[in-house]
């Protein structure tokens, strides 16, 4: 079954967020819009570049109403050690969230099950609980936050103006489309 418009998996995890561990459910992400943010582990060599990629773009969707999510299935307790040891990983503001049962990730579809590890996937859930994005990455491809940024700013300009889309590298201010009859065959 496709994840677009599903709602968000019903869970409850530990996150380490602000020098403490942190209870998250589905609940709390309820009502906001949020980024769920999967990685495949702690202390290795990927992870790390794109957690300091979001978080370089985190104070600006802080100001779009947006929460981020970093998730692996590792225990909140590894995200803490990891948290202290590694320069880039310190300056991470955002939770990071210890799925070591794998609810999440294979909630998701990210889960790999021989490995216990997450794909690189990326959800961005609206308010209302329903998975508006989601990008699945195998484990060696890196992501940009920057296009994230993009794309939550065009799923939000999308819910607030029904019958408007957003075309191919729409960015905020620029013109969108009114789709009908009178653009069939004219864009």
């Amino acid at each position: 079954m496709p994840i677009i418009n599903s709602t968000l998996p019903a869970f409850t995890a530990t996150a380490y967020h602000q020098g403490a561990f942190k209870p998250v459910t589905d609940a709390d992400v309820r009502g906001k819009w949020a980024v769920f943010f999967f990685y495949p582990a702690d202390f290795t060599f990927v992870c790390p570049t794109e957690l300091g990629d979001l978080q370089e773009q985190y104070g600006e969707l802080q100001k779009m109403g947006v929460e981020v999510y970093g998730v692996s299935t590792d225990t909140h307790f590894t995200h803490k050690a990891w948290h202290d040891t590694s320069d880039t990983v310190k300056k991470v503001q955002y939770p990071l969230v210890g799925d070591p049962t794998g609810t999440l990730t294979r909630g998701f579809g990210v889960h790999i099950e021989e490995e216990g590890l997450a794909y690189r996937g990326t959800f961005v859930v609206a308010p209302d609980g329903k998975i508006k994005i989601a990008e699945i990455h195998d484990n060696g491809i890196g992501r940009n936050a920057v296009e994230l940024v993009r794309k939550i700013q065009a799923a939000q300009f999308v819910a607030r103006h029904p019958g408007e889309v957003c075309p191919a590298k729409w960015k905020p201010g620029a013109s969108t489309l009114k789709p009908g009859l009178d653009l069939v065959g004219k864009i």
